[in-house]
């Protein structure tokens, strides 16, 4: 089914690996993607945008990757902040493996790849960066983002890149107006937009 790797925790799709050469956060790496999974032969444009246009990490925190798919942002929040703890979440269960993978493979043994629920629920989060499933439909990404943006600490911020035509200003007139945060467009590139959400004043 396309776009199953959106809804489904054990796609149908042929779980066939492979491997692909990526270049994150400066270094060269050798990643396992596979079938079911988003983007599985390429670090996709709008994740592309995100990593290039979003502010450095901080050193240090607790960071969340919002639908990691293979693990493109959560292995590059990693890479960028060693002493950061990075939790990866996903419903997809065959991405979360592959995420879990890559990670220890470049070296990166504490990022947790995790399912919604298995987040402990007092965990707070300094920064989330996101390319979230815009495509389960307006409901459902409502329902994700009203999860989790509330889950940023006082400081914290989240990047969230959104394809242009798929509703990237509604998406963010819906954080301002809907749940009362400040949300900003802080970059656009290749048809997307980078918004930039923090807790309220």
């Amino acid at each position: 089914m396309a776009g199953e790797h959106y809804f489904t925790a054990q796609p149908a799709a042929s779980a066939e690996r492979r491997t692909i050469d990526v270049d994150l956060a400066g270094r060269r790496l050798s990643v396992v993607t596979a079938g079911g999974v988003f983007s599985p032969d390429h670090v996709d444009t709008g994740t592309q945008v995100l990593l290039r246009e979003a502010p450095p990490p901080p050193a240090q925190g607790t960071f969340l990757d919002l639908g990691c798919g293979w693990g493109p942002i959560a292995l590059s929040l990693g890479l960028l902040a060693p002493d950061a703890t990075v939790y990866a979440v996903d419903v997809n269960e065959r991405a979360l493996e592959l995420t879990r993978e890559n990670a220890a493979a470049a070296g990166l043994g504490d990022l947790r790849g995790c399912l919604t629920d298995e987040v402990p629920p007092d965990v707070r989060f300094d920064l989330i960066w996101s390319n979230p499933p815009i495509r389960v439909g307006k409901a459902a990404l409502h329902d994700l983002l009203a999860t989790w943006l509330p889950r940023l600490t006082e400081e914290g911020e989240a990047y969230l890149v959104v394809q242009k035509n798929l509703g990237a200003d509604s998406l963010q007139r819906w954080v301002r107006e809907s749940m009362g945060m400040p949300c900003d467009r802080v970059a656009v590139a290749k048809g997307f937009r980078v918004l930039r959400v923090s807790r309220a004043a």
